[in-house]
């Protein structure tokens, strides 16, 4: 048979690391990408503010570029958009929500206007050049959250983006698992799957379980005033506040700049439903007793600006800690968390707080798909090659493993590096070299300006 036009998958972040999520499709003269996220810096990049990929190969090909699709509103997949898109034109295609956040981000950065944004629905395909790409509804800690299934010369590939699979979804319908095993039966070429919680045994709990803990805890709480900290994007977990709250006669105040602006946009688009007058400014609270009041806060992750970091500190401009605040944190610490977390937790209890954040009470599940919902995306797509996403190297090789354990040739499964390139006819598939990538560090306004040199100093 005539071979087919070659297609390349080159990943520019998102492996060897959790965060910064941006993939390259390339086939003949087009190529598209999927996603475009940040990373937060670690503990050892002092002062820097934001770690950004380095978009070199995407700049030497700009006229190839054929667009940017994005599978979810989280910053490790849209948080890099205004800097790719400061120096390159592409199209960005979305769901709604996503499309929402994604103008939030373009406005700060005096971008809106001058790119173009397309809302896309579940099961739509867009054309990109010879390829085309197919949004397909997965679920996640976010609303709006798609899978892509790239239609190429070679084949079709699957990249799931961040999933998990919840049966009782809040908000939205449940995964589109007819869909992927549609695909799957036609025949995959090959599966890029999110390997965050591959070391994880079992399946990542229903969303639902959080809402039935707060209900539980709210009866706890009694007279108490009741604090909540999440991540800002977490829609479905604001919701399920606002319910427990609405059930306990409560009104419900928000604190965080990011808490305010999500909040605002998915009111603004119907992703949020709160009854009328539930909603008081956070200036009002001190005209309602405690037990009449919730406060959703950020800070989850013990950030030292977040709002809840200030209370814990007694420098927020708002609210003063005292021994009737019942304080729930709705989050796990993100790993090298801990320790931050763990000083916020401290401070609110010498505050005489009392802080719920143990797993013991069910305050928080994952947004990504644990050991069987893996198997059951690997059963269900029944993949030629495999290539797992999204994880430090311990993730990648457990999701192989996973992979290996299911019956798949170790030969067809393959854990690659940033930078790498990895080309397939349709028949085979195999490393065919490598791209400038890496990291960029952003500090304050300066893109690039930051390297290995000054952070010396810094630690110095």
């Amino acid at each position: 048979e005539a071979k087919k036009p070659s297609l390349k998958i080159i990943s520019l972040g998102g492996l060897g690391e959790i965060g910064k999520n941006i993939t390259v499709y390339e086939c003949g003269d087009d190529m598209f990408i999927v996603d475009c996220g940040l990373a937060f810096p670690d503990e050892d990049l002092l002062g820097v503010d934001l770690v950004i990929p380095d978009f070199t190969y995407l700049e030497r090909n700009r006229e190839k570029l054929r667009g940017i699709v994005i599978t979810h509103g989280h910053e490790d997949h849209i948080g890099a958009l205004p800097y790719l898109l400061k120096s390159i034109k592409a199209p960005v295609y979305a769901t709604r929500l996503t499309i929402g956040l994604i103008e939030g981000k373009l406005k700060e950065h005096g971008l809106l206007g001058r790119v173009n944004l397309n809302v896309v629905s579940p099961r739509d395909i867009v054309k990109l050049g010879c390829m085309s790409v197919e949004f397909i509804r997965v679920n996640h800690s976010i609303p709006d959250s798609c899978a892509m299934a790239i239609h190429a010369p070679a084949g079709v590939v699957i990249q799931t983006g961040d999933f998990k699979i919840d049966y009782t979804p809040i908000e939205g319908d449940i995964i589109d698992l007819a869909r992927f095993g549609e695909l799957g039966s036609k025949g995959v070429l090959a599966l890029l799957g999110d390997s965050t919680n591959a070391e994880r045994p079992g399946s990542t709990m229903s969303e639902r379980t959080v809402g039935e803990s707060f209900d539980k805890l709210f009866k706890s709480a009694v007279s108490r005033r009741i604090i909540i900290a999440t991540f800002a994007s977490n829609i479905h977990r604001v919701q399920q506040i606002v319910d427990a709250a609405v059930k306990d006669g409560r009104k419900v105040a928000v604190s965080g700049r990011s808490m305010e602006n999500v909040v605002a946009k998915a009111l603004e688009l119907g992703y949020l439903t709160i009854k009328e007058g539930t909603l008081i400014e956070l200036d009002m609270i001190n005209r309602y007793p405690d037990e009449k009041v919730v406060i959703i806060t950020t800070g989850s992750q013990g950030e030292p600006m977040s709002a809840l970091t200030r209370m814990a500190r007694s420098d927020h401009r708002k609210l003063q800690i005292t021994p009737n605040d019942y304080i729930i944190i709705s989050a796990t610490p993100i790993p090298g968390n801990e320790k931050t977390v763990g000083r916020v937790v401290n401070d609110l209890m010498k505050l005489g707080a009392e802080v719920i954040y143990e797993k013991m009470y069910e305050v928080h599940v994952s947004g990504h798909a644990c050991q069987d919902e893996l198997r059951l995306m690997l059963g269900l797509t029944r993949p030629k090659f495999f290539i797992p996403v999204h994880g430090e190297y311990k993730h990648l090789k457990k999701h192989g493993d996973l992979a290996r354990s299911m019956g798949m040739d170790p030969n067809s499964i393959f854990i690659s590096d940033i930078g790498r390139v990895l080309e397939t006819d349709g028949l085979t598939m195999g490393f065919t070299g490598n791209v400038p990538a890496g990291r960029v560090m952003v500090d304050g306004l300066g893109v690039g300006d930051v390297g290995s040199i000054v952070l010396r100093d810094r630690k110095h």
